[in-house]
């Protein structure tokens, strides 16, 4: 089953946003104008466009209280009111053609506006939502679910823009650093404090505006505020890099897998071995194994399945093996499952894992089944391509639910080379329904699969494996940037 690489990019970003905040970002500059002074100026600033008309008055915020400081800062910080950093919003209907910025218009994984709307006003309803004018170096902050970080900053532009009033449309005043203020207000300390402490509702759960203007933030000079924004987005960047070069090795890794994957199904991985007993021998010890089974009444019968048309073989094998249907050589056991209710598997003494369509989904009561190959198969709620199920080997007790099939097999070689063909075949055309894809008892059993000797199945599988390794070191080894 494919593993991640072992980057967590979206880490790096709140770890370096959450030493900004805490003034370990950069070093603090003894020649710095103090915060408190900056606090003066702000003051200063907004008595003085209070009274040429510009905004109107703001009302007094709370003083901070000690409570409410969660982390220490520098000597030259301050902690402040959001809101004591901000000019009132401005809202409008417009009147004329504009460019329309929804939530639905911010990319919250590079926070950035991508996707606008022009709107003519003279031949389209004017969204009754459209009413918030905005300004270059305005920060949207979408009220409306706050974690979900839809969060960005206004860019240059031309155009006639209005934002949805689902925004606060945060102004920082033009003595302060809006770059700092973005990254603030993106940070885990902002968000996940307002969601945690603010959010309320359930269909549209949401935060107020005056939560916003209310929630304390650190403050720091403002030749810092440069600084950490500066030293902010050159992270980031870095950062970026790494996702690049992750999303890239993926790609490629992924293609490397299916490659030798491909190449092992054809016959192509290892050599072929003139002294293997044939595929063919070991079909029919599989077939005498079978008879014994359900001799013995340890199996049902199996109906007899068509045999392989010169169609249903996509490509050439070696000649020591054998196209076969899977259900001619493997035991299913779909049809021993235990109809147990949820409570009747509680009552039972021990606890194992409970596999569904998208894997280990739970740990439950009693079991059904030992060592076997266990092929999930699709039904619209696993997390990968819903045309391709995945299949590995299931060790130890473990309950399965009916989105799973369970097989076993005369050797553990068998099974892994089985689970290697099943994750490398294009089997989509035994993939049934729309809505709903799932690979079915009867058409698992219908797969035609390439069967080679059972010890170049081992060889095949032992290479693989340290193939397979490999890539999984260089995946570990890959978090620098290029």
């Amino acid at each position: 089953m494919k593993t991640n690489l072992n980057v967590d990019t979206q880490a790096l970003r709140e770890k370096i946003l959450d030493l900004a905040m805490r003034g370990k970002l950069v070093e603090q500059d003894a020649g710095d104008e103090p915060a408190s002074v900056l606090l003066e100026k702000i003051k200063a600033e907004k008595a003085e466009l209070v009274k040429e008309g510009k905004i109107k008055k703001s009302k007094k915020l709370p003083e901070i209280t000690e409570d409410e400081k969660p982390f220490d800062i520098p000597d030259c910080w301050e902690w402040v009111r959001l809101g004591d950093m901000l000019i009132p919003e401005k809202s409008k209907a417009p009147t004329k053609n504009f460019v329309y910025i929804d939530i639905a218009s911010i990319d919250n994984k590079v926070n950035e506006i991508i996707d606008p709307k022009t709107i003519n006003v003279s031949k389209e309803k004017v969204p009754s939502r459209a009413r918030m004018v905005v300004e270059p170096g305005d920060i949207l902050f979408s009220l409306v679910r706050p974690y979900l970080r839809n969060i960005a900053i206004v860019p240059v532009s031309d155009s006639n823009l209005v934002a949805s009033t689902g925004f606060y449309v945060i102004k920082p005043i033009n003595i302060i650093d809006f770059k700092y203020i973005f990254y603030t207000v993106l940070s885990d300390y902002v968000v996940n404090g307002l969601t945690r402490k603010y959010m309320k509702g359930d269909n549209s759960p949401s935060v107020k505006k005056g939560d916003i203007q209310n929630y304390p933030i650190p403050l720091p000079p403002l030749a810092e505020q440069k600084r950490i924004a500066n030293k902010v987005s050159e992270l980031f960047k870095q950062v970026d890099i790494i996702e690049k070069n992750v999303a890239e090795y993926q790609g490629l890794e992924q293609a490397m897998r299916s490659k030798l994957l491909d190449l092992a199904m054809r016959g192509k991985l290892v050599e072929q071995d003139p002294s293997d007993e044939p595929a063919s021998e070991l079909v029919k010890q599989i077939q005498a194994e079978k008879a014994e089974l359900v001799k013995v009444g340890k199996i049902k019968k199996s109906k007899k399945l068509p045999e392989i048309t010169d169609d249903e073989k996509p490509f050439d094998i070696p000649d020591s093996w054998e196209w076969v249907r899977l259900g001619d050589v493997v035991f299913n056991y779909d049809g021993m499952r235990i109809p147990l209710s949820i409570s009747d598997r509680k009552n039972r003494e021990k606890i194992y894992d409970y596999y569904g369509a998208s894997g280990v989904i739970d740990k439950v009561d009693t079991y059904l089944f030992d060592r076997t190959l266990l092929l999930i198969s699709e039904d619209g709620a696993n997390l990968i391509a819903r045309n391709k199920p995945i299949a590995f080997l299931a060790t130890g007790k473990y309950w399965v639910n009916n989105h799973a099939h369970v097989v076993d097999g005369v050797d553990i070689s068998l099974l892994t080379f089985i689970s290697l063909v099943i994750n490398g075949m294009n089997i989509s055309d035994y993939i049934s329904g729309t809505a709903q894809p799932k690979l079915t008892q009867a058409n698992l059993n219908r797969l035609p699969i390439p069967l080679p000797p059972l010890a170049e199945q081992k060889r095949i599988a032992d290479k693989l494996t340290r193939l397979f390794e490999d890539l999984d070191t260089i995946k570990q080894n890959l978090t620098t940037v290029s």
